[in-house]
């Protein structure tokens, strides 16, 4: 990914998958700043944008009035010219199970910089497979950003799983008057962990099988876990939600249930990444520091310790110092836990 000598950012979307198009488009619109996207999602079996991503680029669109080239399905180059964000009333539908919270994450930046109040109503998919399911943005997310300034809310109306969708979200953010710089390298005192099942439309046997695999491996006993039917969602779904809250930050690990995977692998992988969140000194797990980056950035500078710095973390860094005068260091401590600092 290299600046051009124009006025307009080129950026190859090889490197990365949805996310990288997510922050260009939030970071184009908070900073005036064009770019040309080539290549989107490039490494995947089915590159080009797919209906989630679609919808993210054309509710960008509206909420800065921005110009837009390459805004169809399967597309692998975008041009996107932003204007002037503008706060308001937004309802958006992604038209199949994609990921709410995505969406979401997308048009927040922009919209904390908007003039007055705003909310956005989102349909979809609210728990999916490769995406913060609505509590980790509401538990986990947001706590966060509103020690850093942000006044933002959510609420789930209906619960939706892949593939039918039909989920809605409700987000009420008011307008920034100024960034607190973060520092979260403290977990604090653990609080409590407990698991829930949320289960809609299926067989009760299967979270049954769920709830004794997390108490299992968990070491849990029964009054840590629960399930919950939430037959308001379109079709059937599942989804394992085990929780660890800590003074300063909380962790959510998820497994999603999907086609041709048993109960049991979904409830242990679940549990297989609290564990290992669990094993570490880190506060900030690795999903959780990806999404805090961006606001990090914006706030300019702040430190967070975390598990570990992956590939996807790297991409994300490198295309936030295209956009802003910022840099990102990333130091070893011990014990595995890496310092990632934003100067």
């Amino acid at each position: 990914m290299t600046k051009s000598l124009s006025s307009i950012l080129h950026i190859s979307g090889d490197s990365g998958g949805g996310q990288l198009l997510r922050s260009a488009l939030a970071l184009s619109m908070v900073t005036g700043q064009a770019f040309r996207m080539t290549d989107i999602r490039g490494r995947r079996p089915k590159p080009g944008l797919m209906r989630q991503h679609l919808t993210c680029v054309k509710a960008a669109a509206e909420v800065c009035a921005a110009t837009v080239a390459g805004a169809e399905l399967g597309s692998v180059e975008l041009v996107f010219a932003p204007g002037q964000i503008a706060s308001g009333d937004y309802s958006f539908a992604i038209g199949s199970g994609g990921s709410t919270t995505l969406v979401l994450q997308t048009l927040l930046p922009a919209l904390l910089y908007g003039a007055g109040q705003s909310s956005l109503r989102i349909e979809g998919g609210t728990h999916n497979p490769m995406a913060p399911p609505f509590e980790f943005i509401e538990q986990c997310f947001l706590p966060v950003l509103r020690r850093m300034g942000v006044r933002a809310v959510v609420s789930l109306e209906r619960h939706g799983f892949m593939q039918a969708g039909g989920g809605v979200i409700i987000a009420e953010i008011g307008p920034l008057k100024k960034w607190k710089k973060l520092k979260l390298v403290e977990r604090g005192e653990c609080q409590g962990q407990s698991g829930v099942i949320l289960q809609a439309h299926l067989d009760g046997s299967i979270a049954e099988r769920e709830l004794k695999t997390v108490e299992k491996v968990m070491g849990w006993t029964s009054g840590q876990t629960s399930l919950r039917w939430v037959n308001d969602s379109a079709g059937p779904g599942n989804a394992v939600l085990l929780t660890a809250q800590f003074d300063h930050v909380c962790e959510i690990s998820t497994g999603i249930a999907q086609m041709g995977k048993s109960a049991e692998a979904v409830a242990h992988g679940a549990a297989k990444g609290l564990k290992s969140y669990l094993a570490s000194s880190a506060p900030v797990g690795a999903h959780l520091a990806d999404q805090l980056l961006l606001p990090m950035a914006l706030a300019g500078g702040g430190e967070l310790h975390t598990l570990s710095v992956t590939n996807h973390l790297k991409t994300n860094m490198s295309l936030i110092e295209l956009f802003l005068e910022t840099r990102f260091v990333v130091e070893e401590l011990d014990r595995g836990v890496k310092r990632v600092m934003c100067r």
